[in-house]
């Protein structure tokens, strides 16, 4: 059984086939999904679809494309959703060089503020970074001991090497199955294995040979093949392995 670590199924894409799609999930061998918010009105949504289905859990957070749009307040009414029962995470959070949707300094600022809900509540953080590697080292540093996971990474084994050292988790998308994912290989080979989450990031990122169409949970066995082929392993190890540290980290029973 699989466990997709971080999922947009309030994403508009899903609107024709949500429930649907949802509901076979576990017959596909999908037994846990994530499905982390990105400002207020997503991560209410996402609260909403855990509430809805069982296996569903929700994190929520302002991804830094959103900081700026962040109000007086809502940092309060992220800390009032924290306390739903099937909230397991704060995120995604983080910062985003590549894009720029919201100024560098409020990006900083809001990430900073996320990360101290987070230890403030005592739940783990979700993290997305793009071009800001040093930034984001900084501020994690500033909260080294909130557990977490930088989702979708994409660095060098030196950098991963800094986030296994802050305590942090690594987890992967379907770009692993790409040509050119030879960096992510690497990682993947070198990083311990208690330490990685496989994730679809729905409906972004469709795993080879469904490139540049739209994403789902179905899909997850496919980027676990390419970890199995790198770890000389079967897909179902990598499936129990990467399910047990996505519950553990997660709190999830």
């Amino acid at each position: 059984m699989y466990f997709d670590t971080h999922a947009h199924y309030d994403n508009p894409r899903f609107d024709l086939d949500r429930r649907d799609l949802l509901e076979r999930l576990p017959k596909h061998g999908i037994s846990l999904v994530l499905n982390p918010g990105y400002d207020l009105q997503s991560s209410r949504q996402a609260v909403g679809l855990a509430e809805d289905y069982p296996y569903i859990y929700a994190s929520v957070g302002f991804h830094p494309h959103d900081a700026s749009a962040m109000e007086e307040g809502d940092l309060d009414r992220l800390e009032s959703l924290t306390t739903r029962p099937k909230v397991v995470a704060v995120g995604e959070i983080g910062l985003d060089y590549h894009y720029d949707h919201s100024p560098r300094p409020i990006q900083r600022q809001r990430f900073d503020e996320q990360m101290a809900l987070a230890q403030k509540v005592g739940l783990p953080v979700i993290i997305h970074q793009r071009e800001a590697t040093a930034d984001t080292l900084d501020i994690l540093r500033t909260y080294r001991g909130t557990p977490g996971v930088v989702h979708c990474f994409s660095g060098e084994v030196e950098v991963a090497k800094q986030v296994l050292d802050l305590g942090l988790h690594i987890s992967f998308t379907g770009v692993i199955t790409y040509k050119n994912a030879r960096k992510s290989h690497e990682v993947l080979r070198y990083m311990p294995k208690d330490r990685l989450l496989l994730e679809t990031d729905a409906p972004y990122m469709a795993p080879e040979p469904h490139r540049g169409h739209r994403c789902t949970s179905l899909y997850l066995p496919q980027i676990a093949q390419t970890v199995a082929e790198l770890w000389e392993t079967t897909t179902e190890e990598v499936a129990e392995i990467t399910t047990a540290n996505g519950k553990r980290l997660f709190r999830i029973s």
